[in-house]
């Protein structure tokens, strides 16, 4: 992982911990599988906040949408869920993954 890679999903995971001081109520959602083409790597990180503030990124165009509306249930209900993005989903085009690849994203709420 390159240092750039790194330094990224620390300033992630140090968003999170500041948020959580603030009192703020959290998912974190991580990227756990890709397959062919996609834009973020296995381990990218996006911290959303309950109020649908979000820092990171796991794939860039609308997944992160979708992905924020579900991290937004996911504070909700407090249960975790996994997510899956591809060209053989329907809503691949939708969300921007046109290009061919598919994506796994694991949704928690953080406490």
């Amino acid at each position: 992982m390159s240092e750039h890679l790194q330094d990224a999903g620390l300033d992630v995971l140090g968003t999170a911990e500041a948020w959580i001081g603030e009192g703020r109520r959290l998912a974190l959602a991580t990227v756990v599988e890709t397959w062919g083409s996609a834009p973020r790597p296995v381990g990218s990180h996006l911290v959303i906040d309950g109020e649908g503030n979000f820092q990171g990124s796991v794939s860039g165009g609308c997944v992160e949408g979708a992905v924020v509306g579900e991290a937004l249930d996911v504070i909700a209900e407090g249960r975790p869920r996994m997510l899956e993005f591809g060209v053989a989903d329907e809503t691949a085009w939708r969300v921007g993954l046109s290009c061919g690849g598919r994506i796994r994203v694991y949704v928690e709420p953080v406490n």
